[in-house]
Parts: structure tokens; sequence; C-alpha cells
């Protein structure tokens, strides 16, 4: 685990959502490696907490299914599993395609413009191969259409979902095929959001779900048939 230092100390903001916030940046990023144990001891001293709220935080994380709880051994990162991509994306598909469909219904002027913003800052990213603030802008442009659908329950079900599939495509975007393929789709996303055609853009939005779902399996698979390093 990367060394965090002083500027990672907790002073403001809610406490529990600050560490929730830090630890899934922490797993999808993957500074704390699947299939390891979470250290607890670092991570307070990291964070200048105690371990009760640490652990009040991973129990969240263990809901969304970021880590597991073993009693009397602590939390450990869970591992994606190719069975597991092939179970969550399709449902993980189907809202993003609801989402998509309902935002067309009530999405604002405004609200367009900040996607069309975003989608321009997205295209930068990916001209200056900076991949991590690619990543960041696609997940803010999937939100705000989330947002724009005015459905908590959908809202909800979605971000319990992505979390736990965030770590694997991450990863499988590296790939410059993918990539590239990736903001295609995103043209279309803004052209059908821009028309507010709902029936369109929930296509486009489950075309390009399975799309990834496709490039996290190859790539799981090709890292499970890797030799052990270790």
């Amino acid at each position: 685990m990367k060394d965090a230092g002083s500027q990672f100390t907790i002073t403001r903001k809610s406490l529990h959502q600050e560490l929730v916030d830090r630890l899934q940046v922490m797993i999808i990023g993957g500074e704390l490696v699947p299939g390891a144990k979470v250290p607890e001891k670092t991570l307070c001293a990291t964070f200048g907490v105690s371990r009760t709220p640490l652990r009040e935080a991973l129990k969240v994380l263990a809901s969304d299914g970021l880590v597991r709880l073993e009693p009397n051994r602590g939390a450990w990162v869970t591992t994606v599993t190719v069975s597991e991509v092939n179970e969550v994306f399709p449902v993980l598909g189907a809202l993003e395609a609801l989402s998509g469909e309902l935002a067309c219904k009530s999405i604002t002027d405004a609200e367009i413009e900040t996607v069309r913003h975003l989608h321009e800052e997205m295209l930068q990213s990916y001209e200056d191969r900076d991949l991590d603030r690619y990543f960041a802008i696609n997940q803010k442009i999937h939100r705000a259409i989330l947002d724009a659908a005015r459905n908590e329950t959908l809202t909800t079900s979605c971000h319990a979902l992505s979390f736990r599939m965030q770590r694997a495509r991450y990863l499988a975007n590296m790939t410059e095929g993918r990539w590239r393929t990736a903001v295609q789709e995103h043209e279309k996303i803004l052209q059908y959001l821009v028309a507010r055609d709902g029936p369109n853009l929930a296509r486009t939005l489950l075309d390009h779900m399975e799309s990834k779902r496709v490039s996290v399996v190859k790539w799981l698979e090709s890292r499970d048939a890797m030799p052990d390093s270790a």
C-alpha cells in the first residue's frame, strides 16, 4: 500500500462518510489489493482515527461487496470473478438503460450542457492519455444521467452494483482498443441525450454496458491465465 502521508488525515466532513469514500477510492484504484487483508492498523494511523469508525466504514464496504468480513480475522478485499461479472453486468446494464430512458423525459437544458461539458473534458483526457482523469469524468457522466432520471430507488440500486464492478472496469479500460470504442459509444450517448431520444439512449447504454462486460471478462480471463508471480 502506498504511503498516504499526512495530507490524508481526516479533519472535516462526516467522519463515517469520509472514511467510506477514501476506502472506496483505494479499493477501486487498486491501492488495496484484491484478495489482500485490509491493514486496519496502518489505515487508522494514516487517517488519524480509531478502529471503531474504521470498522463501521468497512461494514458499509462489505454491504457494497468491496470487502469480505471474517469473524476474528478482519476484513479482506474481495476479488471480482468472471461469474460475478456475468451476473451483475446484465442487471447493471438494464438499470442504466432505464436511467437513460427516464432521464430523457425530465432532463433540463442546463443538465444537458453539464453532460456536454463533461464529455468534452473526457475527450481531452482521452487525447492526453490520462486514464485516471478519463475514468473519473466517465463516472460523472453516468451519474449525471442517473441523477436526471429523478428516481431514488434506481439511483440506489445502480450505485450498489456499480461499486462492485468499478475496479475491474477501470483496469479493463486500459486497453487501447476498448478505450477507443468506449469513447465512440459515449459520442452516441451524448447525441441521443441531447435529442432526448429515450429508446435509442436506453439501447446505446445497454450495448455500452455489454461491451464493458465483454472487455472485463477478457481481462479477468487473461489475468487468471497468467502464471503466479509470487
